[in-house]
């Protein structure tokens, strides 16, 4: 019990509204304990009753998706009479087809979850054939869907069962114990050697042995791979929050992004496999990613075209491969994840493989299955981010994307000597300039005090500004809960600027020089109607912007290209504060998860 309990602490930052444990054992058989809730709602339940005692054990953390959150549907899910229990990330597509078929035989239902299907399949196909891995292998050929699963048997008490289809999994490898966990830090405690289980995948664990088979049940021998990060890296370490932590961390981060790939002015991805006759014929560039990661794209569609002058198309994982998407053998597919296991980018880049796409990802996780499936792979090498809005895993993943840009371009000869030099001195001081923006909190801190009770906030702003706006506006809406949107600045006159009423609080971005008139005349239009603006700028914008703008943030001066990664910190800070002011449970924001491993 202990051991799941620290397991399921270290993963509340996942998000979660219910969490449950079973224990195995010869003497007492399953038992099982769950309840709406936090963890230490669960805690509490478990201080109360007598101990539940075994060496074999589950463990979970459920968002609703099939039930409302309340005890019954919590997982571990019990099997009717009490001889399978199991816990389950994903979604069971067919489950009324099972169900009614299930229900035709007598079996009764507890709960309103598609997961419960499974355990209530699995003690019917164990009744038929007397061996609970016979029984796996039987339902796992009739399941649809995406399925991570853990499953304990009353008979056998020293087994654990693992199963994988679209969702992550892995196994650690300790001494005289073996785990399975959806994430390494549930685990990084007991041991850093682990093995990610591929799709189809089933794991048999006892104390002292973790066999793996494939689909056909033949044994497969696992990669073990070892983490190289520690255990303090998973632990706020005198911080308040994991998001204030990991916003601070963001110039460290960088550094272990930037600096192994930039030697004396050059960059190298000496991991990288693209071949020169590939980016010859290349003629079209797609970035596909979700959320922030998406935002991430947006910035990196300005700036790839800017180096490589090719179509560079942004989109969605969740529409991309509904959208009959014009890729083929002279297509590379850019896949960007911070865990490298959302479901929806994984769809999409499989799409794009079958298309004929050249999949190159940029993710954090080391050994995910985006990384695994794709023909390239750039890591971040963030270390681990715990709280839900991403802050290094975006930071990292722009640096990533922005030197891609221009390591390709220059291997093709399209970008001038000059520009590239410029890029790269920078790059190479990002770092430092970045953490003398987060020296000077104060002002956010200031700012938030006067605005975290307003309740709708617009973000403008144009080119590179209008997609680091989209970020901003995210990171507030995620964690305040207040209305946020951002819009193009030239699209005010379109229509939005009939939102504006006097006191609206507009956040102003007007980092682009080229374009500081324009912004300039946003501004202003804003102001005339009676907003309030909060204007990001740069040094050499500074004295214009304080003239007009209600208050001002500052960044310092950089190449036009990687002012977003300097923008992008004082929005972080201005979005946690004013979450603070409200109260808000900054690192776990109602109904969002860190890692969306569901469609």
């Amino acid at each position: 019990m202990p051991v799941l309990l620290d397991g399921l602490e270290r993963l509340e930052y996942r998000g979660y509204d219910s969490a449950g444990v079973a224990v195995v054992s010869a003497g007492e058989g399953l038992q099982i304990q769950k309840c709406k809730g936090r963890l230490r709602s669960l805690r509490d339940k478990l201080d109360s009753l007598p101990p539940l005692t075994g060496t074999t054990g589950i463990g979970h953390t459920r968002w609703a998706t099939h039930g409302e959150p309340n005890d019954v549907n919590s997982h571990p899910h019990v099997s009717q009479n009490g001889r399978v229990a199991i816990v389950h990330n994903g979604i069971i597509e067919n489950y009324a087809e099972i169900k009614q078929f299930l229900l035709q035989q007598g079996v009764r239902f507890r709960s309103d979850t598609d997961s419960e299907v499974v355990a209530q399949l699995l003690e019917y196909c164990f009744d038929g054939c007397g061996d609970i891995l016979d029984a796996v292998y039987a339902v796992l050929e009739r399941l649809e869907g995406a399925y991570a699963l853990g499953i304990l048997c009353a008979d056998r008490p020293d087994v654990l069962i693992a199963a994988r289809k679209d969702a992550p999994l892995l196994l650690g490898y300790g001494d005289g114990e073996n785990f399975i966990a959806s994430d390494a830090t549930a685990i990084i405690r007991h041991t850093r050697r682990v093995a990610y289980m591929e799709d189809g995948e089933v794991a048999v664990l006892t104390a002292d042995s973790a066999a793996v088979f494939d689909a056909y049940r033949r044994p497969v021998e696992k990669q073990i791979h070892t983490i190289d990060w520690d255990v303090s890296a998973a632990e706020k370490g005198g911080y308040a929050h994991f998001m204030f932590k990991e916003i601070m961390e963001q110039p460290e981060a960088l550094r272990h992004t930037i600096s192994p790939r930039l030697k004396d002015g050059q960059i190298t991805f000496g991991e990288l496999r693209l071949a020169d006759d590939f980016l010859r014929r290349m003629h079209r560039i797609y970035l596909v990613a979700c959320g922030s990661s998406y935002h991430v794209g947006m910035l990196g569609k300005y700036n790839l075209e800017r180096f490589l002058r090719l179509p560079v198309e942004v989109c969605l994982a969740s529409e991309f491969r509904y959208s009959d998407p014009l890729v083929d053998e002279n297509t590379l597919v850019v896949v960007i994840s911070q865990s490298g296991e959302t479901l929806d980018s994984m769809a999409a880049l499989r799409e794009a493989k079958a298309r004929g796409g050249y999949i190159l990802s940029i993710v954090n996780v080391v050994g995910s299955s985006i990384a695994r499936e794709s023909d390239d792979v750039l890591y971040t090498w963030a270390g681990p981010e715990i709280a839900v809005a991403t802050t290094k895993a975006y930071s990292t993943q722009l640096a990533v994307l922005t030197m891609l840009g221009l390591y390709m371009a220059r291997r093709l000869g399209r970008v001038e000597e000059a520009e590239y030099a410029a890029v790269t001195a920078e790059l190479a001081v990002l770092p430092e300039k970045l953490e003398k923006v987060l020296a000077c909190t104060d002002a956010c801190q200031y700012l938030a005090s006067l605005y975290f009770n307003r309740e709708h906030v617009f973000f403008i702003g144009r080119n590179l500004d209008y997609a680091l706006g989209l970020e901003g506006s995210l990171k507030l809406k995620e964690i305040s809960y207040i209305h946020s949107e951002s819009y193009a600045a030239g699209e005010l006159k379109h229509g939005t600027i009939s939102l504006i009423e006097p006191g609206t609080l507009v956040v102003a971005l007007a980092t682009y020089e080229k374009l500081l008139d324009k912004a300039v005349s946003n501004i202003v239009e804003v102001k005339a109607r009676g907003a309030e603006v909060v204007a990001l700028t740069t040094e050499s914008g500074r004295e214009r912007l304080e003239q007009l703008a209600t208050h001002t943030l500052v960044i310092p001066d950089t190449h036009p290209v990687l002012r977003p990664n300097l923008g992008v910190a004082p929005l972080q800070l201005l979005a946690y504060y004013i979450a603070l002011h409200r109260g808000c449970d900054i690192d776990k924001p109602r109904n969002l998860a860190k890692s969306v491993t569901v469609e």
